[in-house]
């Protein structure tokens, strides 16, 4: 991505190799742009618009409660199909499939301005109309996975779902508590503001949105991840991404609406920073790529089966209550409890929600180009689980499960492979107290909790949880819901 001559010179050391290294482009630089649906900026005109998830979708479109397996058969859980898959599997989902999809969607308006004129991009356009837009009735492919811009919408539950008092206090929270249109869209703002400004410092930067914020999970609390991205490939953490992370935290100084920027040189080095105009706090890493591809792994898995995304939050809502959601502090963070949730429901005897990895290998490609990762599970259908069990039910479940069930020290949780691992002595999983594998990398995201009595704690909590509401089968006695909805 950048000019060969482009190459950064710093005390920390040599960073010439991770820029100089052109990635294998499967299509152009133009292409590439107008695929990249992290709601990022087009340069240009658009001259192509491909089968992808609508980047702007403003008004809500209401999804008919209608669900459909993997293999288009209304009411069976059967998987898909995943042998013979050939090389080209990729290219033909991203480019090659013919059919409607491969034309701009109809009536979808596109624009965009380029901005002009000196001073920052919040300057520039108070309303942010320098980024582009796309508005349309009907701009939505047949995938389960919504519009970025819709993804607060959510169809009606099952009456079996949420028959009972504890079901029923687990969506009322979630109803409460779950991010809002308006809450995504102060973070874009930011987002777009920001990669106009470290364009001018770094051109061929791209910023995109990750994490909670993006993936369906996150509350209306929820801070917002960034990743900064200039190309694509290994990373000494030690040199380049301080380096880079140094010369974007002098920059941000220089920005009327960041307050308190602040690097931090953990293992994967953070840029922590405020947003002055919404309030919003941020973390910005650099080319830590594998975050972007589990956000949208994660963004699937969240729409793929209704249930999944009230029983994550109340999940998170009652770790952070217990205090064990803080891996800053030796506990579980908020990812290592999401992959434990969805190993859990993918493991049931009837499984609520398939393994993505598996039956969409081409759509959740490791390889897959970053810029593609977005429109990767654009028509992924939704899972048609012969588990009817209530949100109460799940929960319960979930507690018990971690709490009676599973075996910490012999069983890594396995979400790529939708089971528990036997855990070997390898390093990576050798002393270790949680082994959770990250579905991309394979690393350990558990690795923070590294103390004996944060894991004894860890345990305690799920097991007197587990008890308290197997015999009082109410939310409160775990999790006090006049404390946890937001103040308004």
């Amino acid at each position: 991505m950048l000019p060969r001559g482009y190459v950064f010179s710093h005390k920390d050391g040599q960073s010439d190799h991770i820029f100089q290294h052109i990635l294998p482009h499967t299509v152009s630089q133009q292409r590439r742009i107008e695929a990249h649906l992290n709601v990022t900026n087009f340069i240009g005109p658009l001259m192509y618009v491909p089968r992808l998830i609508p980047t702007y979708q403003w008004t809500p479109v209401e999804q008919p409660d209608v669900s459909f397996s993997p293999n288009d058969v209304k009411g069976s859980n059967r998987k898909r199909r995943r042998d013979n898959h050939s090389q080209n599997d990729l290219k033909r989902q991203c480019f090659g499939s013919p059919g409607p999809h491969n034309q701009p969607a109809r009536n979808a308006i596109f624009t965009s301005q380029p901005a002009t004129g000196p001073g920052s991009s919040r300057e520039m356009c108070n309303s942010y109309s320098s980024i582009p837009t796309c508005s349309s009735a009907v701009s939505k492919t047949g995938g389960c996975v919504p519009s970025l811009r819709e993804g607060s919408h959510q169809s009606s539950f099952h009456p079996s779902s949420v028959s009972d008092k504890l079901s029923q206090q687990i969506l009322n929270l979630f109803h409460a508590c779950e991010q809002q249109n308006d809450d995504l869209e102060k973070k874009e703002q930011c987002r777009a503001a920001l990669q106009r400004d470290i364009q001018t410092i770094l051109p061929c930067a791209q910023v995109f949105l990750a994490g909670s914020s993006l993936n369906g999970f996150g509350s209306r609390s929820s801070d917002a991840d960034l990743c900064l991205v200039i190309e694509e490939g290994t990373v000494n953490h030690r040199t380049d991404a301080v380096y880079v992370l140094s010369l974007v935290r002098k920059l941000f100084y220089t920005l009327s609406y960041i307050e308190r920027p602040q690097l931090i040189r953990a293992k994967v080095p953070i840029l922590k920073f405020r947003d002055r105009v919404s309030g919003v706090e941020f973390d910005l890493n650099f080319n830590n790529t594998v975050g972007i591809r589990n956000t949208f792994l994660l963004r699937t898995y969240a729409y793929v089966e209704k249930r999944v995304r009230p029983i994550i939050l109340v999940i998170k809502k009652w770790a952070s209550h217990h205090r064990i959601n803080d891996a800053s502090r030796g506990t579980l963070s908020s990812y290592t409890l999401v992959l434990m949730v969805l190993h859990y429901l993918q493991t049931l005897p009837e499984p609520v929600i398939p393994c993505l990895q598996m039956d969409y290998p081409e759509c959740f490609n490791p390889t897959m180009d970053i810029h593609l990762v977005p429109s990767g599970p654009s028509n992924i259908l939704a899972f048609v689980s012969k588990n009817q069990s209530s949100l109460g039910d799940l929960l319960l479940g979930f507690l018990k499960y971690y709490a009676t069930v599973f075996k910490w020290d012999k069983h890594v949780i396995s979400v790529r492979e939708a089971k528990a691992l036997p855990k070997t002595s390898c390093r990576e999983w050798r002393d270790k107290f949680i082994c959770v594998e990250e579905p991309f990398d394979r690393t350990n995201t558990a690795r923070a909790v590294h103390e004996k009595v944060k894991f004894e704690t860890i345990k305690a909590e799920f097991t007197e949880s587990y008890q308290v509401l197997q015999l009082r089968k109410d939310l409160n006695f775990i999790l006090p819901l006049k404390n946890t909805r937001p103040k308004r």
